[in-house]
């Protein structure tokens, strides 16, 4: 098993602390948070308070460290913890420039550690049968994927949070919810090609932007069509259309608490198919098989140029909602 400290204690660093609470891969015994409030957020969650990073990098004890802090220390703290020979777990995005990408990938190569990045989405049952459909010919050759993942959690945070800078969140809702379709289309299409994004502020206060359509082409010359929304109830539905059917997934509710997803199925000469997935914990699949690798047990499911190729769209995606232009991907 993998003991792991978790740095950054607010609203998702607690939702992980608690789903792994029973997990036999890895589990959380440690917690640092420079919020006063962190000694009694341990204390509650049951596990270890730790003063500062330095700390959690010096304990022998602890040999993975899990990062959901704010986007621009990601690549820094990433190399720090590799240097120190322990496995790293970023929330996402991994970071916000391929650069970073680029060198934290690196770094836990050199020191021969593992890095994880939380993009649970990979790890839904219906993401899977679907992947699993796909690669047997299903849906023939892919032609577009079309996805929504929109929320209002963050229209009751505090104006000054982190999640709502301009600087730590550049595009309004891609570092909230788009990145995880950006990283779907990247895990099913391949490499981006090129970006155009546009972003606004309709809907609410937030004065980053609240509502995004991002259309992204990839080499293989097909397309994806990205809404993300922090203005409006929760929604959230992936397709991908091909030459011999397409395919709908529906998510129930909120990736946080999961209800179940529902897929869609339609193939040239079939009959719709439509199939109920029942509630699993997709964050809990993340990270246990970041561990059975890290153990030399499996093989994690995000591959590192998928990491890279994912972050070099998104720098694209930051350009072109800056530009209103048509901005290339950088090659990886």
């Amino acid at each position: 098993m993998l003991n792991a400290a978790i740095l950054g204690l607010g609203w998702w660093g607690r939702t992980i602390v608690t789903t792994m609470q029973t997990s036999d891969a890895l589990r959380v015994v440690a917690g640092i948070d420079p919020a006063p409030h962190a000694a009694l957020a341990c204390a509650e969650l049951g596990i270890r308070h730790l003063p500062d990073f330095a700390s959690a990098l010096a304990d022998p004890s602890i040999d993975t460290i899990i990062l959901c802090t704010p986007h621009t220390q990601h690549a820094a703290q990433i190399q720090l913890a590799a240097a120190s020979g322990k496995h790293v777990f970023c929330e996402k995005p991994l970071c916000l420039n391929l650069a970073d990408a680029q060198a934290s990938v690196a770094a836990c190569n050199a020191h021969g550690v593992m890095l994880g990045v939380g993009h649970e989405r990979r790890f839904e049952p219906a993401i899977a049968d679907l992947r699993a459909i796909i690669a047997e010919g299903g849906l023939g050759t892919l032609l577009q994927m079309e996805a929504n993942f929109s929320q209002d959690k963050f229209l009751s945070l505090p104006r000054d949070n982190w999640r709502l800078n301009p600087v730590e969140a550049p595009a309004g809702p891609m570092t909230a919810t788009g990145i995880h379709l950006l990283d779907l289309a990247v895990s099913f299409l391949g490499n981006a090609d090129r970006a155009l994004v546009h972003v606004a502020q309709l809907g609410s206060d937030l004065t980053n932007g609240d509502t995004l359509a991002a259309m992204i082409r990839f080499k293989s010359g097909a397309n994806a069509l990205l809404t993300a929304i922090l203005a409006t109830p929760f929604d959230g539905r992936l397709a991908f259309y091909g030459s011999q059917g397409w395919a709908e997934i529906r998510d129930k509710t909120h990736p946080e608490a999961p209800e179940g997803w529902t897929m869609t199925i339609v193939e040239r000469g079939k009959d719709r198919v439509v199939r109920d997935y029942p509630p699993t914990s997709s964050v809990r699949a993340n990270l246990e098989s970041f561990a059975s690798q890290a153990l030399g047990r499996g093989t994690y499911l995000m591959p590192q140029d998928q990491m890279l190729a994912n972050i070099a769209a998104l720098e694209a995606v930051f350009k072109s909602a800056a530009s209103g232009e048509i901005v290339q991907v950088a090659a990886t």
